[in-house]
């Protein structure tokens, strides 16, 4: 009898370190990701403003693009960098399982965005760009909202109604319906999660 005891602790262990492992990968998969930062999204919705304001005293369509392209760039900096921020003050990892699961269903439609971008611009279609960002970056904030707090996919539906609001208004109001998403929503829900989740 003796001689079988450390096989059967060693089978024990094995098994309570299985069990561990199962109980921390169902934690992970079960947490939300909280390290979308409101105040990340006020700064975001507030250089979207000075965007939307720039881009519509622009004379040309290619100059129009290239303000928004700029911001684009500038928004997703801002957004990265408040990320790191929030994520580093709360001590959680960005690529955590729900963090990785956050960016790959916020990813798929910014690459579609990107995607459609590029195929409109070239066929001078810009008039529907507005409507097409709103839409597919409502979409990400969706998708990806779904492994975060319950405000943002919230925000995500919000975009894609103004997006649809833009397909159906003169094109003219294209820089009004950006300001009003890409700036007044960003800046509206920033501030509901910077300050009820922690930044």
């Amino acid at each position: 009898m003796s001689m079988n005891r450390p096989d059967r602790t060693i089978a024990l262990h094995d098994r309570a370190a299985d069990n561990l492992r199962y109980i921390r990968e169902t934690m992970e998969r079960a947490a939300a990701f909280t390290a979308v930062s409101g105040w990340g999204g006020v700064g975001m919705g507030v250089t979207a403003v000075g965007a939307a304001a720039l881009a519509a005293a622009q004379e040309s369509s290619v100059r129009w693009l290239l303000v928004w392209l700029a911001e684009g760039t500038v928004g997703f900096g801002i957004a990265l960098g408040a990320m790191i921020w929030k994520a580093r003050r709360a001590r959680v990892s960005l690529v955590s399982g729900a963090g990785r699961r956050f960016a790959f269903a916020f990813l798929p439609p910014v690459v579609a965005g990107a995607a459609l971008t590029a195929a409109l611009a070239n066929a001078g279609l810009y008039d529907l760009l507005p409507p097409v960002w709103l839409l597919l970056y409502g979409a990400a904030v969706t998708t990806g909202g779904a492994f975060s707090v319950r405000v943002v996919p919230v925000l995500g539906v919000c975009f894609m109604v103004l997006g649809v609001a833009a397909l159906v208004s003169p094109a003219s109001w294209g820089d009004a319906y950006m300001a009003a998403g890409f700036g007044g929503l960003q800046m509206a829900f920033g501030v509901w999660i910077g300050r009820r989740h922690g930044g």
